[in-house]
């Protein structure tokens, strides 16, 4: 049980890092490790079964926090400085997920809707996923809370993003973009860090400045609880009486999503041998790094059968 949870948590970091890098998605991620119908069904059954709905969601939601802490230093530093080893790794974990969404559309004959899904499943990730600006990324669009009307913008932002981050492939940084909040949300998790380093060292004027750029994420949390629960039921209503039709356009969305992730693999290799790289060897670390991300994901992907 003990291995089950920290499995768990393994994959929650997974699925926190995608959370915040952008062109990946959580909720993609959470297909890849083979957790995704469960947490919407625990989230969307939550009142029904409490303990055990908490039992299974608090290491995936630990995870994802560290992932999120992570990601604000660490992992972005990795995608800049590695991107092809770090996205060719990305990759490799979205494209070992292939045979399970297979196995859920195989169990019925192949339609022409089915293959129109796919495609529209496709040329939806691909519209939404480059409406991102890499410059709205870095813009900071407000540091503190000043009225209601801020409160008020942040709870959207948080409603909006999660909630579509919800559908597989979405990926919850571009929507934070799309509505032009990225870089306050990434500030304010990169300022709960700042404060809390403050606090420790005794620098506790920094710690109060530090800490009114993180009061900006409660309103945010607030929305996204809402946009939660929402979509939580209404993806709940689909994978139960539509699952088959949901799988067709999940298929799209991976293959959309290998998509974009090699775009970002090759715009870093480009940078790479404009200073100095070798084709040769980008590519022969590209393909290690996907082989070693989909032998992740046959790892990460073997649950236990009461959670399916």
């Amino acid at each position: 049980m003990k291995s089950k949870s920290l499995i768990n948590t393994m994959k929650g970091f997974l699925i926190g890092i995608a959370l915040v890098i952008p062109g990946l998605s959580g909720s993609m991620f959470a297909v890849v490790v083979g957790l995704y119908e469960r947490m919407v069904e625990a989230i969307s059954s939550f009142r029904k079964q409490p303990l055990k709905n908490i039992k299974f969601l608090l290491p995936i939601m630990l995870g994802a926090v560290i992932g999120i802490l992570a990601s604000t230093k660490l992992v972005l530093w990795l995608c800049e400085q590695f991107p092809v080893m770090s996205y060719g790794f990305f990759i490799g974990l979205v494209i070992g997920v292939l045979p399970f969404v297979y196995k859920k559309v195989s169990f019925q004959r192949f339609k022409l809707f089915d293959g129109l899904l796919a495609i529209l499943g496709f040329a939806f990730i691909m519209l939404v996923s480059h409406q991102g600006n890499e410059g709205m990324s870095d813009f900071v669009a407000m540091s503190h809370l000043q009225n209601l009307k801020d409160w008020a913008v942040i709870a959207f932002a948080g409603f909006f993003a999660i909630s579509m981050m919800m559908i597989p492939g979405i990926s919850g940084a571009v929507m934070l973009m799309m509505v032009n909040q990225y870089g306050t949300i990434y500030n304010s998790v990169a300022k709960l860090l700042d404060t809390v380093m403050f606090m420790l060292v005794g620098k506790f004027d920094q710690a109060q400045q530090a800490f009114s750029s993180v009061v900006i994420l409660l309103p945010f949390m607030i929305g996204a609880f809402l946009g939660v629960i929402l979509m939580a039921k209404v993806l709940n209503f689909l994978l139960h009486k539509y699952a088959h039709q949901v799988y067709c356009a999940v298929f799209g969305i991976v293959v959309a999503g290998i998509w974009i992730l090699m775009e970002l693999a090759l715009k870093g290799a480009v940078v790479s041998v404009q200073g100095g790289g070798s084709w040769f060897m980008l590519i022969v670390a590209l393909v290690v790094f996907i082989i070693i991300g989909v032998l992740a994901t046959i790892f990460l992907d073997k649950q236990d059968p009461t959670d399916t």
